[in-house]
């Protein structure tokens, strides 16, 4: 549904209720769509309690033009959809943001420069350089003048930079400062390969991956982020560090998950 009037202008908004939670202190929950291709994956997650879509065209077969539909399904439902994309594909990116995500996740960041490039590319004019494309699925297409559609999105969506590897977790306060940058986000399984500690999700240099990141997000205003973490052990750690934004899993893996308990639960009764 539509949020509150920007501006005084008349013009309404959809919520993006991933910052919303990240802005009042709370948790902002998100699943994986890598399997899914249909629309009523959106207010099903809703209904199951997430606050975000993380839609991943960087692994799986998933098309932009699912991406978009699904992103605009999710609007109406009241749950932020999150594009990742392969790194540095801003033709993806942009277009993601035209037909509806209300954010992008960029896989990789490296340096400060890099978060530089992402705000630039991504953020509409004076924030960055993205190019307009016309009528706005986050504004409910309404006809509304310019320079108040493109604060208003530029205001709500969220821009999240992956830190996955040494380098980036040392660059993670350089990259925290960039203004436009929203969250850093670990993501864990690539941090532990890159480490030499593949699959090792609890070691202590991972632990000290996430001081760091969320040191770094303290001090700038901006909010950490999880992946790749889905034990209760794992979860309840990291988010006493500090982590914030948590993708808690995939729809392929919840699915794989409950049918293994359902199965098992007749098998023992035959």
């Amino acid at each position: 549904m539509l949020g509150e009037e920007e501006r005084g202008k008349g013009m309404q908004i959809f919520k993006n209720p991933a910052r919303e939670r990240l802005q009042n202190g709370e948790l902002a929950l998100g699943i994986g769509l890598r399997q899914a291709r249909t629309v009523d994956i959106a207010p099903a997650m809703k209904a199951a309690g997430f606050d975000w879509l993380f839609i991943d065209l960087e692994h799986g077969s998933m098309g932009l033009d699912t991406a978009v539909q699904i992103s605009v399904a999710a609007l109406a439902a009241g749950i932020s959809p999150i594009v990742r994309v392969p790194k540095g594909r801003y033709d993806l990116a942009t277009r993601a943001l035209d037909g509806g995500a209300f954010g992008i996740v960029m896989p990789h960041v490296d340096t400060a420069d890099e978060a530089r490039e992402i705000v630039s590319q991504l953020k509409y004019p004076p924030v960055g350089h993205r190019s307009i494309a016309g009528a706005m699925p986050q504004v409910g297409f309404q006809s509304v003048p310019l320079a108040d559609a493109i604060a208003a999105v530029n205001s709500n969506m969220l821009i999240v930079a992956m830190l996955e590897t040494p380098e980036a977790i040392a660059n993670a306060d350089a990259i925290a400062a960039v203004p436009g940058i929203d969250v850093l986000l670990i993501g864990t399984n690539d941090l532990t390969c890159e480490m030499g500690i593949a699959g090792a999700l609890m070691h202590e240099r991972v632990a000290e991956a996430y001081q760091t990141m969320v040191a770094a997000c303290r001090k700038h205003g901006k909010w950490a982020g999880m992946g790749g973490v889905y034990s209760e052990e794992g979860l309840r750690r990291y988010i006493e560090i500090g982590a914030q934004m948590i993708l808690c899993g995939s729809d392929l893996s919840l699915l794989m998950s409950a049918g293994s308990v359902r199965t098992k639960f007749l098998r023992e009764l035959g």
